[in-house]
């Protein structure tokens, strides 16, 4: 987690090493996207990372987009070994990371060949141009040095020896070679600071936590910093500096956490559990993008949280269903492949009908896939891939900040009903971050737990007249033994009963269970022109782009609205009639149409699909251009 900030009291801005800079008169930005982008081992996610909390304890709204590379090891100097991150920010609600970008900041020729053609034109290039060697360019395809034929011509172009100015500035300090290479992204975050006039001090202070027992890495770090905010300040290579706008609408007043979407479904999980008074226990197996919360988890101790690495995913859900039997609110983290693997215990989990949370946070398939890159194609999986009629409850979060509340809706719903809820995440959001304000416990919703302890009247599946949820009876209670296993249970002794009557009716039960948590379900806002004859429908992290397109367009006189959806099983009950309100609907998903195929066989909509299966998150500008698309059609 990063530093908590109040947004009602202003930073202290005050640096010796700031002040030349400010006498400047920097050029005033709106939304302003910003990529940064080299070897793996380059240190760009950290770079990234630092100047986004920067500009978002500065007061900036901030949204990012990480991006790895699938091979563990690529090659150096190889598109492949390209690691990324990107980053929106702007004096207003930003929605997402971004589509082109303004400045790319590049520490190699491969870098600068995957990202060129995210750039905009006459966008702003930082290159460190020790990297275009021969034989750098040579693995890239290069045959001649792009910085010194005609190949940007239509950039902004600014070579910098980042290399060889570190090494300078590090020359001193007698450091070993490998400290250097460390440091040359913390001279790139120093003169990325200058040119946007962000203060070092944020940085400073955090070098000096994260290395508080590593002083000579304090040291080298902090002289590649300052290094390379004084070369923009000194040096005539940049004819102006900039600054973001400031906020005409300030932020709510409150403390705020810079935090990824990983961390937040974390922190959800451990308020929900203290909310409920509950022992936390989650069972995982690491996969990528989903092992963040096994990690944020293990982290905080002071709370009753309990994580358990296992050997495999079947152990990891088993463990967590074992949890669960005994009293925990239960958790499991996976990604696709990890929910195949999943499968059975998941229906285990819906036939004995206990709490239980599993975390999907979706990446390209199929099988391995694109182990690195988002994707919103697992939603069928959840919905189905089952053995039998096996309903459970299904929530999307649709942006890093709103994995904290769907946590605590899945925790709210599981505790309620008895039965599983999967919270279906993805890549982008689990690695994307923004700035989120910690709500107050009376904000919260109420988590009543109450574990059942009258042996007199005990039957394991005596159920609730209006949840139809089954008593929580914790193991070791006198009189309250009972059985649980994947057998087929009879009505409400829990015994063993596999007649036609009594599975019957047991289906039933469970269907009609999940299907009544539409009482729980708050009705479908609807954003922009209500009266709109089309409509734009989407789930998960479709979500900023869908909203800003919507906003872009409404602004542009055309006549369109929005609603997103979180509850995805059940269905929210007002989602028919709002679907049949519109001449037109528009359904958009990082799938082949897994939510428009749903949409049209349950309610018979002739909805269009605008789809995206290239394993990065939609471009404001592709649903912008689809919108005035079908409205002039």
């Amino acid at each position: 987690m990063q530093k908590e900030v109040s947004a009602d009291k202003a930073p202290d801005k005050s640096s010796p090493i700031d002040e030349d800079r400010r006498s400047n008169a920097p050029e005033e930005l709106d939304i302003t996207t910003i990529r940064f982008a080299g070897d793996s081992g380059d240190g760009m996610q950290l770079l990234g990372t630092r100047f986004a909390n920067t500009s978002a304890v500065f007061g900036k709204d901030v949204m990012t987009l990480a991006e790895y590379p699938a091979e563990i090891r690529a090659p150096a100097g190889t598109i492949a070994g390209v690691s990324g991150f990107q980053l929106s920010m702007g004096p207003q609600d930003i929605y997402t990371a971004g589509d082109m970008v303004d400045v790319l900041v590049v520490m190699n020729p491969a870098a600068l060949k995957s990202n060129l053609e995210h750039v905009k034109e006459d966008g702003i290039l930082i290159v460190n141009e020790d990297t275009f060697t021969a034989k750098n360019l040579k693995k890239v395809g290069y045959d001649e040095n792009p910085l010194e034929n005609h190949a940007l011509a239509g950039y902004r172009v600014f070579p910098v020896g980042i290399s060889r100015l570190t090494a300078l500035a590090l020359e001193p300090l007698g450091v070993e070679r490998e400290q250097v290479n460390k440091s040359k992204n913390l001279f790139a975050l120093g003169l990325i600071c200058w040119l946007f006039n962000m203060p070092l001090d944020n940085t400073l202070n955090w070098l000096k936590t994260k290395f508080g027992k590593k002083p000579d890495v304090i040291k080298a770090n902090t002289e590649a910093l300052i290094a390379g905010n004084k070369y923009g300040d000194s040096n005539q290579l940049f004819a102006t500096s900039y600054v973001i706008k400031k906020r005409e609408k300030q932020k709510q007043p409150g403390t705020y956490r810079y935090l990824n979407g990983n961390s937040a479904l974390s922190m959800g999980l451990i308020t929900a559990a203290n909310r409920a008074d509950l022992h936390l226990f989650l069972g995982s197996y690491p996969i990528t993008p989903a092992s963040d919360i096994l990690h944020e988890l293990s982290r905080h101790k002071e709370f009753p949280v309990t994580t358990f690495q296992a050997e495999d995913e079947i152990a990891a859900i088993g463990a967590a269903i074992g949890a669960s039997f005994s009293g925990s609110l239960a958790v499991t983290s996976t990604s696709g492949p990890g929910m195949a693997l999943k499968t059975e215990f998941i229906g285990l989990a819906v036939s004995i009908e206990l709490p239980l949370v599993i975390i999907n946070v979706q990446r390209g398939g199929p099988s391995t896939g694109l182990p690195t890159k988002m994707e919103q194609s697992d939603l069928f999986q959840a919905l189905w891939s089952r053995p039998g009629e096996c309903p459970l409850i299904i929530l999307a979060a649709n942006s890093p900040k709103d994995c904290f509340d769907t946590a605590i809706e899945a925790c709210r719903l599981t505790l309620k009903y008895m039965t599983p809820v999967i919270i279906l995440s993805d890549g982008y959001i689990a690695n994307g971050s923004e700035a989120w304000r910690i709500p107050s416990m009376d904000d919260l919703p109420e988590m009543k737990n109450e574990f059942y302890t009258n042996a007199k009247k005990f039957h394991p599946y005596q159920r609730d007249s209006k949840t139809l949820a089954r008593p929580w009876a914790i193991p070791g209670t006198p009189g309250l033994e009972h059985r649980v296993g994947g057998l087929e249970k009879e009505d409400i002794t829990g015994g063993v009963d596999q007649s036609a009557d009594n599975h019957a009716k047991m289906v039933h039960f469970r269907a009609e269970k999940v299907a009544r948590v539409v009482a729980d379900i708050p009705p479908l806002e609807i954003e922009g022109d209500k009266d709109a004859d089309l409509l734009v429908v989407g789930w998960g992290s479709s979500y900023g782009a869908i909203t800003r397109a919507v906003m872009n367009a409404t602004d542009d006189n055309v006549s369109v609205a929005s609603v997103h959806l979180r509850h995805l099983s059940p269905l929210p009950q007002d989602l028919g009639d709002i679907l049949k309100r519109y001449k037109n609907v528009l359904i958009v998903e990082n799938n082949l149409g897994q939510l428009w195929t749903l949409l049209r066989s349950i309610y018979l909509v002739d909805a269009k699909l605008l789809s995206k299966v290239n394993g990065v998150p939609f471009k404001i500008s592709e649903i912008e251009s689809k919108i005035h698309e079908m409205v002039k059609g």
